[in-house]
C-alpha cells in the first residue's frame, strides 16, 4: 500500500482500544469460493462464501473474522456429515463463532455461509464510490477489512487460493484478481455473472473486487497482459500509466529473476480511495490522482509521482504478494522493500528524474520521525486493527528502505540482488518473518547482514556519530562516538549502538567504508582535514560535525554531491533543533547554497527557513524576509520567470521552489508576477508551464480576495475529471489568508462538495499555515462529531491529528492534550504523542535559538 498526503496512516477511529483479534487457530483455510452480488442503488450486497479448510484437531466450534455482515444459514461439512452451525457474532472482536452440536473431526472440512452486507461509505472493505452521477462497488481490504466483505480467516499467515465470481447489472463489468474466464447472463433478469480464474495462494487482504462501467486501455509486457482502467471519462489519461507499467514489469522480471507470478495485471483508478494505492494480487487499485496523467498539462512532478507509485505497487507483487509477512509486526518486509525497489526501474527508465535524490529525500523523511523520542522500532508488536494500522508510517516505508539501501551499498548491488532472489524463491507463495530474510541474505552474500539489519529492525531510533579526536599529520584519524540521537531538551545521545557501514570521504579521494559497532571507534584518515562521514548519503545515521567542519563542507572545494548536501543540511538542522549548534551554522550553510541547482536542496532549505522564521518576533521576521529576498532573488533571476515548459525538469522545479520561497517572504514583484500568471492560467491552461502552475496559484492566493476565491472554486468544480488540475486548485484554497475565506474553506471541507478522501488536505493544510492554524483547530473542536462522521473509521482523522504538531506554544499543547483526553482516538495515539513532541520541540527551539538568531540577524545588516 502506498500512502498519500494526509492519508499516510489509514487508521480507525473508535472510543476505546480493541482487544487482540488473533484467531485461536485449529482450523487452516485452503481455498475460498466467493460470490458477490452488489446492489449499487441500495448500497448493499449479497454474498456466498465456501471455505475448504483443514482441522488440526477435533473441535465443536470454528472462529472466523466477520464485521458488519448479516449471516444467513451456515453449514459445516466434515467426513460426509453436514451440520447447521449456530452463529455468535462479537462486534468488538470482529469475529463469528460457528458452533455445531457434534464435534468436527481432524481433517478436511467445508464451511458454507450465505450473508448480506453494506457497501459502506467509509472507504474500507467492500464499499461504495460515486462518480459521474452513478455508484461503483470497489474494495480495499488492507489491513483487516476483508472481514467486512466476506467471513474469513483474515490474517496474512492464512494463505489460500480463491475463486471469485460477481453478479452485476447487465450494463456493468467487474474486475477481480484473476483473469476473467466466463461471462454468463443471469441468474436474475438484467444481470450477468462474471467468473474469474483461480488465484495462486495469497492472503485475504489482497482480494479485490470492482464493479461499474470501468473502461480499460490494454497493453502487454514480457508476455503478461496489462490493463489500466478508469471511469470512462478518464480513459484518455491512462496512457502514461500503461507505458510506465510495461517498462517496470519487465524490469522487475529481470531483476528478481522470477517472472511476474500472477498471470495478468490490471491497474485501476478509483474515484474514492483512502490510500494512494493498494497492491491487490493482479488487480492494483489507485486513487485517481496517483494514477492518471493528462499528457497535455501534466507536471513533471505528477509524472514522476505516478510512475513511482506504480513501481511501488508492482514491486509488491513480489515483496508482499508472492512472499508475505507472517504477521503485521513485519510489515516492513512489504512496505520498506517496495519503497526501496520502486526507485530502481525509474532510474533506468528516466535518468533525468535523478532518482538518487528521491532516495536521499526518503532517508531525510525517515530521520525526521525517527529522531523523535516517540518514534518506534521498525518491528513493533501489534495485535489489534488500531495497532496494526498505526505501523503504516515512515518507519515501515522510508526508514526500512533507507536501511536496505545502506546494506545494498555495503555488500554490492549484484550480491544483494542474488540474496533477494534466493529469499523470494525460497518463500514463494508462503509467509516469512524478518529473521527469514536476513538469515538468507547473510547465507547468500557471506556478509553480516543479520547483525546489521537486526540492530536496526529491533532497536528504536537512529544512530548519531559524533566526530572528534586529536588528529596529527603522523597519525591522521578521527575518533567516532556512537549513540542514539535525540532531539529532546537534554540534547544528549542515549547509550545505544548499532552495527552498520560508515563511508568516509575526504576531498576528491575515493570513499572508504568501515563496519562500525560499539560505542567508540577510530577511523583512519588520508590527512588532517574534516572527513565527511556519509559518502553518497547511503548511511542511515546522523553525523555531528564541528561548526568549523560544516563551514568547510559548504565550500565548493569540498566537492559534496547533491545527495551529500542534502545529508549535511539535514544533519545540521538536527544539531540546531537539539541545541547542539547555534542556528547561525545552518543559516550560513543555507546562504552558501542559495543558488544550488538541485530542487530538493532548495526544498529542504525553504522548509527550514520557514521553521526559523516562526521563532522570530514581527520586527525580526520582517528583517529575516528581507535577507531571504536578498539571498534567493538572484537565483530566481538566473532561471527566469515564467520560463518555458521546454526547460529541463530541474530548471522548472527550481523556478517553482523559488517562487514559493520568495512569495512567502513577501517579494512584491514575485507576488505580482504570480498573480498575473495565475490570471492567465485561469483563462488558458496552456499559458503557464505545468510545473509552475501549483506555485503561482498559491502565491496569487496569498493576496487574493473573494473574487479570486470564487474563480478558484469554479475551476475546482469544473476539474473533477482532471485529478491533477483538481488538486492544484483544492490545495491552493488554503493559501487565502482572509479570515472569512478561511472559514469558507473549512466549511467546504465538511460539505458534500468535497470527497472525504480530500477533506484532510484542506483541514490539515490550514493547520500547517500561520494564518489558518487557529481557525482550523477551533473548527475541529467545535465540529468534532461532524468531522468524525465524515471521515469515518478508516481515514483522515489520524493525519489531522498529526498536523496539529505545527503549533508552537505550550498553551496549545495543553489544549490539544486536554481535548483528546475527552475525545480519545486510540488509533492515532502514537501520532498524537508525536504531534505533542513536535510542539514541545518547537517551543524548545525558540527558547534555545532566539538569542543566537537575533545576533545572527543583526550581523546581516
Amino acid at each position: 500500500m502506498r500512502p498519500l498526503l494526509l492519508a499516510v496512516l489509514v487508521l480507525g477511529l473508535v472510543a476505546s482500544p480493541s482487544a487482540a483479534q488473533r484467531l485461536p487457530g485449529g482450523v487452516v483455510p485452503e481455498h475460498y469460493t466467493l460470490w458477490f452480488s452488489p446492489n449499487l442503488k441500495a448500497a448493499t450486497f449479497e454474498g456466498h462464501t465456501t471455505i475448504q479448510a483443514r482441522a488440526t484437531a477435533a473441535t465443536k466450534s470454528i472462529t472466523l473474522h466477520a464485521a458488519e455482515l448479516q449471516f444467513g444459514e451456515v453449514r459445516i461439512t466434515s467426513r460426509g456429515k453436514t451440520q447447521v452451525a449456530q452463529v455468535t457474532l462479537d462486534a468488538k472482536q470482529e469475529t463469528a463463532v460457528l458452533a455445531v452440536p457434534d464435534a468436527i473431526g481432524e481433517g478436511p472440512l467445508t464451511i458454507d455461509v450465505t450473508y448480506t452486507g453494506l457497501l459502506n461509505d467509509k472507504l474500507r472493505g467492500f464499499y461504495k464510490s460515486v462518480a459521474n452521477g452513478r455508484s461503483y462497488a470497489v474494495s480495499q481490504m488492507e489491513a483487516t477489512d476483508a472481514r467486512r466483505a466476506f467471513p474469513s480467516f483474515d490474517e496474512p499467515r492464512f494463505k489460500a487460493t480463491f475463486d471469485v465470481s460477481l453478479t452485476v447489472d447487465a450494463a456493468d463489468t467487474a474486475i477481480s484478481n484473476g483473469r476473467q474466464t466466463s461471462d454468463m447472463p443471469g441468474p436474475r433478469p438484467g444481470t450477468h455473472t462474471l467468473t474469474f480464474a483461480r488465484t495462486p495462494k495469497m492472503s485475504t487482504y489482497l482480494v479485490a473486487m470492482l464493479v461499474g462501467d470501468f473502461a480499460c486501455r490494454s497493453g502487454h509486457s514480457d508476455g503478461i497482459d496489462i490493463r489500466v482502467c478508469s471511469t470512462p471519462d478518464k480513459l484518455p489519461q491512462t496512457a502514461f500509466a500503461l507505458e510506465a507499467a510495461q517498462h517496470q514489469l519487465k524490469w522487475f522480471d529481470d531483476y528478481f529473476g522470477i517472472k511476474y507470478p500472477f498471470g495478468k495485471l490490471d491497474i485501476i483508478g478509483i474515484p474514492d480511495f483512502a490510500a494512494g494505492a493498494m497492491e491487490n494480487v493482479g488487480a492494483i487499485t489507485f486513487r485517481e490522482r496517483a494514477l492518471l496523467v493528462d499528457d497535455a498539462t501534466a507536471s513533471v512532478d505528477q509524472r514522476r509521482n505516478v510512475a513511482s507509485v506504480i513501481a511501488h505497487e508492482i514491486a509488491h507483487q513480489w515483496f508482499g504478494d508472492l512472499v508475505t509477512m507472517t504477521w503485521w509486526d513485519d510489515i516492513w518486509l512489504n512496505e520498506g522493500f517496495a519503497t526501496w525497489a520502486a526507485n530502481k526501474p525509474l532510474a533506468a527508465w528516466r535518468p533525468d528524474w535523478r532518482m538518487e535524490v528521491q532516495v536521499a529525500r526518503e532517508l531525510q523523511t525517515a530521520l525526521a520521525l525517527d529522531t523523535l523520542d516517540t518514534t518506534r522500532a521498525i518491528r513493533t508488536h501489534v495485535d489489534t486493527p488500531d495497532e496494526i494500522n498505526q505501523v503504516f508510517d515512515p518507519i515501515a516505508y522510508e526508514k526500512t528502505a533507507s536501511v536496505i539501501a545502506m546494506i545494498e551499498s555495503y555488500v554490492g548491488p549484484e550480491a544483494f540482488r542474488r540474496g533477494v532472489t534466493s529469499y523470494l524463491k525460497r518463500y514463494s507463495y508462503a509467509n516469512a518473518a524478518g529473521e527469514d530474510f536476513w538469515n538468507e541474505m547473510s547465507r547468500v552474500t557471506g556478509k553480516p547482514i543479520d547483525r546489521i539489519l537486526s540492530s536496526f529492525v529491533d532497536q528504536v531510533g537512529a544512530p548519531i556519530l559524533t566526530v572528534g579526536g586529536a588528529c596529527t599529520p603522523r597519525q591522521p584519524y578521527a575518533r567516532v562516538t556512537q549513540g542514539r540521537f535525540t532531539a529532546s531538551a537534554s540534547a544528549r545521545s542515549a547509550p545505544q549502538s548499532w552495527t552498520f557501514p560508515a563511508c568516509i570521504k575526504q576531498g576528491s579521494g575515493e570513499p572508504r567504508c568501515e563496519l562500525l559497532s560499539g560505542a567508540t571507534q577510530n577511523l583512519q584518515l588520508q590527512a588532517c582535514r574534516p572527513p565527511f562521514l556519509n559518502a553518497g548519503s547511503r548511511g542511515y545515521y546522523v553525523t555531528e560535525y564541528t561548526p568549523e567542519a560544516v563551514a568547510a563542507f559548504a565550500r565548493p572545494a569540498a566537492g559534496l554531491t547533491a545527495v551529500e548536501r542534502m545529508s549535511l543540511l539535514g544533519d545540521e538542522w538536527r544539531m540546531v533543533r537539539s541545541g547542539r549548534h547555534d542556528v547561525n551554522s545552518y543559516l550560513d550553510l543555507a546562504a552558501a547554497w542559495a543558488g544550488d541547482q538541485t530542487p530538493a536542496v532548495l526544498d529542504d532549505i525553504a522548509n527550514r527557513l520557514g521553521s526559523i522564521g516562526a521563532i522570530a518576533d514581527d520586527d525580526e521576521r520582517t528583517r529575516f524576509n528581507e535577507w531571504i529576498r536578498r539571498r534567493f532573488s538572484p537565483a530566481l533571476a538566473a532561471v527566469g520567470l515564467p520560463g518555458s515548459a521546454t526547460d529541463s525538469a530541474d530548471q522548472q522545479a527550481i523556478r517553482a521552489r523559488l517562487v514559493g520561497l520568495l512569495a512567502g517572504a513577501g517579494d512584491a514583484d514575485v507576488r505580482r508576477q504570480s498573480r498575473e500568471l495565475a490570471m492567465r492560467y485561469l483563462e488558458d491552461r496552456a499559458a503557464v508551464p505545468p510545473n509552475l502552475v501549483r506555485q503561482v496559484l498559491r502565491a496569487a492566493a496569498a493576496d487574493g480576495g473573494s473574487d479570486l476565491y470564487e474563480r478558484y472554486l469554479a475551476r475546482l468544480n469544473a476539474s473533477t475529471n482532471q485529478p491533477e488540475e483538481y488538486d492544484r486548485f483544492l490545495t491552493a484554497l488554503v493559501s487565502f489568508r482572509d479570515p472569512a475565506i478561511i472559514t469558507r474553506t473549512l466549511d467546504l471541507a465538511l460539505s458534500p462538495e468535497v470527497r472525504s478522501q480530500d477533506s484532510p488536505a484542506l483541514i490539515g493544510g490550514l493547520l500547517g499555515t500561520p494564518w489558518g492554524r487557529d481557525r482550523a483547530w477551533l473548527m475541529i473542536q467545535e465540529r468534532w462529531q461532524a468531522l468524525s462522521d465524515k471521515l469515518g473509521v478508516f481515514q483522515g482523522i489520524p493525519g489531522i491529528v498529526d498536523a496539529l504538531g505545527s503549533f508552537c506554544t505550550t498553551a496549545k499543547a495543553a489544549e490539544i492534550r486536554a481535548f483528546f483526553e475527552r475525545n480519545p482516538v486510540p488509533a492515532a495515539a502514537r501520532g498524537l504523542r508525536q504531534a505533542l513532541e513536535r510542539i514541545d520541540s518547537c517551543v524548545a527551539l525558540e527558547a534555545r535559538q532566539s538569542k543566537p538568531f537575533s545576533d545572527w540577524l543583526a550581523a546581516q545588516q
